[in-house]
């Protein structure tokens, strides 16, 4: 087992046993579980060499020992799929995939696994740092005397995902599948806590509807800088895969010149949407709500509208309910998922909706949604126009991120069924 720390400045000898370096540093090629050292950086004075690792003869805490008294002295140069263990990790952010968050490395471990020395993990804890000083057995002795313990934590390499601006080398395109695994709210987190270009790394990797899916999760601040340093296709494109009402809040924080240049490079339906939810009031019902809903007539059986479900493929949160409409889209109706199960299949949905649907206009204060969703334990309320007409809906999490109380957060609210006859 070797650490980086203690290996960094250790001397480097040739066959003969004279000294005629230092380690500088180590080099791994990625692309297996743990990544084998394939050589080593020899420093001598202000010039660094570079040694193929099948030149080293053995490793050990006297430093390296060369099966060979000559050298190639010509300059090194980074391979693509190869990091510089000091020069591209050490001190620096990587995501700890298994942990969901960013940490900070303060020394690397190598072990010997069938015949090949590899990178096996990071050292993100206590111990690490003491090591790195040079006082870690004095520390440990200090703190046994204390009864106290010395933190340790290592990260095993394969739930590891470095950085972009980590890598020298920037033909080097670290493929970030731990990170596309991760939960949209984990990813967020991660993506908050690092450095704009770091940022642009890892959104580079996912494809449209997973960066969305993050940045819908993100803080409000970071939403705006990370479109904002995209290119302009780019976050058209995702904000095309955000539901309306996050893309619409979004688009309203970023800059106007930000706003001007991609507004026009959405697809035509979705930039629509958009700019009729910016046209409302931003405190408002219609400033919060999604168009997204599911509305049928009163006339379809519950059959029908179960295969209108299957044909439509809507969103988890627009599917609370079902609502009824007349032939001028006023709202008439509405019916749970329950209700439509439950149903004869042959029933008609007017026989069964509840008629007397609670809904909110398009001007209506977020306060009085915050009550109306409250008072009537819903998941989503109805939004209408002047003329009853169904605008929109507001769903509970909407409610809950712009103003409902924070004791009302953690109320599970029940689907809302007809108990009428």
């Amino acid at each position: 087992m070797i650490y980086l720390s203690q290996a960094i400045g250790r001397p480097v000898r040739d066959g003969q046993g004279e000294p005629i370096g230092k380690v500088a540093d180590f080099i791994v090629a990625l692309g297996d579980r743990y990544p084998p050292v394939t050589g080593l950086v020899m420093s001598t004075g202000r010039r660094k060499i570079f040694l193929p690792w099948s030149a080293v003869q053995r490793f050990d805490s006297a430093g390296a020992t060369l099966s060979t008294r000559t050298i190639d002295i010509s300059a090194f140069t980074q391979r693509p799929n190869e990091l510089l263990l000091f020069a591209d990790l050490q001190d620096k952010q990587i995501v700890d995939i298994d942990g969901r968050k960013v940490v900070r490395v303060n020394d690397l471990r190598l072990d010997e696994i069938e015949g090949s020395l590899r990178l096996v993990a990071v050292d993100v804890g206590a111990a690490g740092l003491v090591r790195r000083l040079g006082v870690e057995g004095p520390f440990r002795v200090l703190a046994r005397n204390l009864n106290r313990s010395v933190p340790e934590r290592y990260i095993d390499w394969e739930d590891v995902d470095p950085l972009e601006s980590s890598i020298a080398s920037i033909r080097l395109r670290v493929p970030h599948q731990g990170l596309r695994e991760l939960h949209p709210a984990d990813l967020a987190s991660i993506i908050d806590d690092l450095a704009p270009r770091d940022r642009a790394g890892i959104l580079a990797s996912l494809d449209d509807e997973a960066a969305a899916d993050a940045i819908e999760e993100m803080e409000p601040e970071t939403q705006v800088e990370v479109l904002e340093d995209l290119e302009p296709e780019r976050a058209a494109d995702i904000l095309e895969e955000m539901s309306p009402d996050d893309a619409a809040d979004l688009i309203a924080d970023l800059s106007e010149a930000a706003r001007a240049e991609i507004l026009p490079l959405m697809e035509q339906e979705e930039a629509e949407e958009v700019r009729e939810l910016l046209s409302y009031p931003e405190d408002s019902a219609g400033g919060i709500m999604t168009p997204d809903f599911v509305a049928i007539p009163a006339s379809l059986t519950a059959t029908q509208t179960i295969e209108r479900l299957r044909e439509l493929e809507p969103d988890a949160e627009t599917i609370y309910y079902v609502y009824v409409v007349d032939d001028d889209g006023r709202l008439v109706g509405v019916l749970s998922l329950r209700d439509l199960i439950v149903a004869q299949p042959d029933a008609v949905v007017r026989d069964f909706m509840y008629d007397e649907p609670v809904a909110v206009g398009v001007l209506a204060d977020q306060d009085e949604v915050a009550q109306v969703v409250a008072r009537y334990n819903l998941l989503a309320v109805p939004v209408v126009d002047d003329e009853g007409r169904l605008e929109g809906i507001v769903t509970i999490d909407d409610a809950i991120d712009t103003v409902m109380p924070a004791a009302w957060k953690h109320r599970s609210p029940r689907v809302f069924t007809r108990t009428g006859g």
